[in-house]
């Protein structure tokens, strides 16, 4: 069985709904639940790099990422992140070379606290099956697909992602 460590960065992933105000939050990271009522059994360790939207993510922040997977003693990494930057961290780890190491980013468009209508459960799911099976590399997995790190952009007007050659 494979050691696998999570990396938390934040991202719609992890915002909860605010009844009142109608408004999303981080309160704390949802992986930790997902991971056990999946009933998952594979060794994973998880460690919460920050808690912010993608959006608020500057190079101070990339930084603090990419010394994570860097050090990190696990050469299968997922980290959770939001939508709207992943693209910019993957290719930012891909320019900094980390060798040995399968790196797969994913995240969701809708937060795993809406329930059943979140993406977020498939895509840790999907993202922990793949990161058993990749070549190393830098990677974005998400609604049920594999990416090259630095070979896809996010299709905002349809809420998921595309190859680019």
């Amino acid at each position: 069985m494979s050691d696998i460590q999570i990396f938390v960065t934040g991202g719609t992933f992890d915002k909860t709904y605010n009844f009142i105000d109608g408004k999303l939050f981080f309160e704390k990271t949802h992986v930790p639940k997902m991971l056990k009522r999946a009933k998952c059994n594979l060794n994973i360790k998880t460690k919460q790099l920050m808690l912010i939207d993608s959006l608020e993510m500057n190079l101070k922040h990339l930084e603090i990422i990419h010394k994570a997977c860097y050090e990190c003693n696990r050469n299968l990494i997922i980290i959770t992140h939001g939508t709207d930057k992943m693209t910019v961290t993957a290719k930012y780890l891909i320019d900094n070379n980390i060798p040995n190491k399968v790196i797969v980013l994913t995240g969701a468009i809708i937060p795993y606290a809406f329930g059943s209508s979140s993406d977020g459960f498939f895509n840790l799911g999907s993202s922990l099956s793949a990161v058993q099976y990749l070549k190393p590399g830098v990677y974005i997995n998400i609604h049920g697909k594999t990416f090259i790190g630095d070979k896809v952009l996010k299709d905002k007007k349809n809420g998921t992602f595309k190859s680019i050659h």
